[in-house]
């Protein structure tokens, strides 16, 4: 294992750890960073090309196999951990970073081609929060989700706070950027034939008497407003989850894993599994 020793972050090779809030520039030049021991793990254990590795000594120790297994096409930096404390701070970095190449995108039709049926996929409409967008990937991993649809003014998956919160679980589930989501809804309903819902505090349908046992996709909107008037009209139907007087919505994460059990319960129930 080759280990490069730094003492400063000048090196060119180190411009993507200088620049961890510059997150437009990360996603033109196609490239994401992780942080932490198990979502760095996690990345030199997937599939995804990983550029460079910035690592304390005890965890250049922890990943040895994980770094051998790459070979020569990943460059290792080792750094004393308070001079990476300077960037994000010790209780973020956790010892570890790395960059990698985001994966590039596949037709939808192709993913839902590949996927086992029944297929389960998530649209996010203008959800804000990294963090949020984080944990709803986490939560699609969790439960099965075939693909996450990303529509306009939605965090980027690969932001390196979403990629934190997710657990390094976006590193495999397919996701795919739409720039018209309510086409892509449409186009799901008339082509592959989904059932559309927009989960919706106050919609007309309770998420208890709703069937998602078929072909489906759930829609989560802004953590604010919720989900757009115009992907409501796309959707076939708004889902809400039902509340106690005082009490209107959980937060968005929160609901994505409501929904998401209550559609996977759906889905062993109608397979004819315990639940």
């Amino acid at each position: 294992m080759k280990v490069t020793a730094v003492e400063s972050l000048e090196l060119p090779a180190l411009a993507p750890y200088r620049s961890l809030r510059q997150a437009t520039g990360h996603a033109a030049a196609g490239i994401f960073v992780a942080e932490g021991g198990t979502v760095v793990r996690r990345l030199l254990e997937s599939d995804l090309v990983v550029d460079s590795a910035l690592l304390t000594p005890v965890w250049c120790e922890r990943l040895r196999p994980q770094i051998e297994a790459r070979g020569d096409t990943l460059a290792v930096f080792e750094t004393p951990a308070e001079l990476v404390e300077r960037i994000v701070g010790f209780h973020y970095h956790q010892g570890a970073m790395a960059v990698g190449r985001i994966r590039a995108e596949r037709p939808l039709r192709a993913i839902l081609e590949a996927a086992p049926c029944p297929r389960l996929v998530v649209a996010l409409d203008g959800l804000t929060s990294a963090e949020n967008v984080g944990v709803v990937v986490r939560n699609c991993a969790a439960f099965g989700v075939a693909a996450l649809v990303v529509g306009p003014r939605t965090a980027d998956p690969w932001l390196r706070r979403a990629v934190r919160n997710s657990m390094g679980t976006v590193f495999r589930l397919p996701t795919v950027t739409s720039t018209d989501l309510p086409a892509a809804l449409r186009g799901l309903r008339a082509r592959h034939g989904f059932r559309v819902f927009a989960a919706a505090p106050g919609g007309a349908a309770a998420i208890g008497s709703t069937d998602f046992a078929r072909d489906a996709c759930i829609v989560f909107g802004h953590e604010g407003h919720g989900v757009s008037p115009a992907v409501t009209a796309a959707c076939d139907e708004a889902v809400a989850i039902p509340m106690p007087p005082g009490v209107d919505s959980l937060n968005v994460a929160s609901a994505t894993a409501v929904f998401l059990y209550e559609a996977s319960r759906h889905r062993r129930r109608a397979a004819g599994r315990s639940e």
